[in-house]
């Protein structure tokens, strides 16, 4: 994600995608002192929106590595 991309598809924290083997969606979040399995389609749907607007906002390759060096140059 670039350094300056104030507000993004993660702001809210972590979150986990898996699919089923019947090809169905599952979300799974985790904070400090609670976790929730996701199951209801719209709620999953909601979180696959989220991932996919992550995807958007990300550095492709390129872009990655040269946030990468600039970081490592910074150390």
């Amino acid at each position: 994600m670039p350094l300056q991309q104030e507000d993004h598809g993660g702001i809210d924290g972590l979150m986990y995608l898996a699919e089923t083997p019947a090809h169905e969606w599952v979300g799974y979040l985790e904070g400090q002192q609670t976790s929730m399995l996701i199951t209801t389609p719209k709620n999953v749907s909601i979180m696959l929106q989220r991932y996919g607007k992550l995807r958007s906002q990300a550095l492709d390759c390129r872009g990655t590595v040269r946030l990468l060096e600039k970081m490592r140059g910074a150390l």
